[in-house]
């Protein structure tokens, strides 16, 4: 009887293991399923309404290589802003790393950083997180392109016409992301598509790091200094009530009497040390 109960239990445990596998076997499938074609709940996707071409230039990686915007017709693509000192910008990193291997035929990503030091340093940030895509420094002329980026990161989405069709300030959602380079490029993806004003107000989320202070002048600071105060305006917290830094609520609410004044005197006290 003892064997008899010993055999039938380790049955019993065989079939749950074989039971257990084969959901594993499913889950997996599935997975490997949704990763092909993005899925789940349908989502709406946002694309400027009436969005205009970019002007012809070309730019300079930090190896000195030249890109061209002439060679992006046909492609997506993704101007990523950036810097090596902005946690959140080195977080979304690994995300675009995975997305340019993924859709390497469809996607292009370029990196723009906001850097004023050394090409060394963006250098080796790049090597730690095996950046597949390549990097550019800021320029005047990318200013002119690309402008009003008063944050970090912020990314934006041109379509295969070479037209600005998203701009996103903040971390980037990756399955948005994803479904937003899918959708450009002609793939398969279980989203609608609305047309939005590219004038739409900014709401700073997802941890971006205000670079641009609106009504605060940082031009007569040093590199060093101005971003000693950028530092300081995202890490001190405003007392008007709005549960946000001084330097997202001075985007968010440019009228507010309160984040102004503390503003201007953040900057002007780090302009007065010795």
């Amino acid at each position: 009887m003892t064997i008899r109960r010993q055999i039938l239990t380790s049955a019993l445990v065989l079939i749950a293991v074989v039971g257990l596998l084969l959901q594993l076997f499913r889950y997996t499938r599935r997975s490997s399923e949704q990763l092909n074609q993005p899925s789940g709940k349908p989502v709406t996707l946002r694309f400027f309404s009436d969005p205009k071409p970019l002007q012809a230039f070309t730019m300079l990686d930090l190896d000195g290589r030249q890109i061209s915007t002439s060679e992006w017709r046909g492609k997506v693509v993704l101007v990523n802003f950036w810097a090596t000192w902005c946690p959140p910008c080195r977080a979304e990193i690994p995300d675009l790393v995975a997305l340019q291997e993924k859709y390497r035929e469809q996607v292009r990503i370029i990196g723009v950083s906001e850097d004023e030091g050394s090409r060394e340093a963006v250098r080796r940030v790049a090597s730690e997180y095996k950046v597949n895509y390549p990097i550019v420094m800021l320029t005047p002329e990318l200013k002119r392109y690309f402008p009003n980026v008063y944050a970090l990161p912020t990314t934006f989405i041109i379509d295969g016409e070479r037209r600005i069709v998203q701009k996103h300030v903040g971390m980037l959602h990756p399955t948005i992301t994803e479904m937003e380079a899918r959708a450009l490029a002609g793939l398969d993806v279980n989203a609608s598509i609305e047309k939005v004003d590219p004038d739409q107000p900014v709401k700073l989320e997802n941890a971006a790091q205000v670079t641009s202070i609106p009504g605060v002048d940082l031009t007569h600071l040093s590199p060093e200094r101005r971003l000693q105060a950028v530092q300081k305006l995202n890490a001190e917290g405003c007392t008007c009530g709005c549960g946000l830094t001084i330097a997202k609520c001075r985007i968010d609410d440019p009228q507010c009497p309160v984040s102004l004044p503390r503003a201007r005197a953040i900057v002007e006290g780090i302009a007065q040390q010795p």
